[in-house]
């Protein structure tokens, strides 16, 4: 089963861009959907951001026209460029098939605070 593993969290002042990366450890091709989530404790994982194999996009309402969601097949990647970042996006980054296999891995930490 494909693996997924997140980079790039931080911690970033408000305003601020980060770009999160997702390695896979398969091919992504047979999926048609690829996808961001977040997660605060105590809240459940929400969707922010999905793409599928043909270019289709849907972001969540919170976060469109800040992020951009893209993916590499080729290299097995999935991208999530964030700017003008809230702190209310800080959370649990992490990334998986739309609808999710469910098994997550360690995920990345976004902070954004002043």
């Amino acid at each position: 089963q494909v693996q997924f593993v997140e980079s790039g969290g931080d911690l970033v002042q408000p305003g601020g861009s980060l770009r999160l990366s997702c390695a896979t450890s398969g091919s992504i091709l047979r999926f048609y959907f690829m996808a961001w989530y977040r997660q605060v404790p105590g809240k459940q994982r929400e969707l922010v951001a999905r793409i599928s194999s043909g270019g289709q996009i849907n972001y969540a309402d919170s976060v469109k026209g800040r992020f951009t969601i893209s993916r590499d097949n080729a290299k097995n990647t999935v991208c999530l460029q964030m700017n003008n970042l809230k702190p209310e996006d800080t959370a649990v980054y992490y990334c998986d098939t739309f609808p999710a296999q469910g098994k997550w891995g360690q995920g990345t930490q976004v902070t954004v605070s002043s």
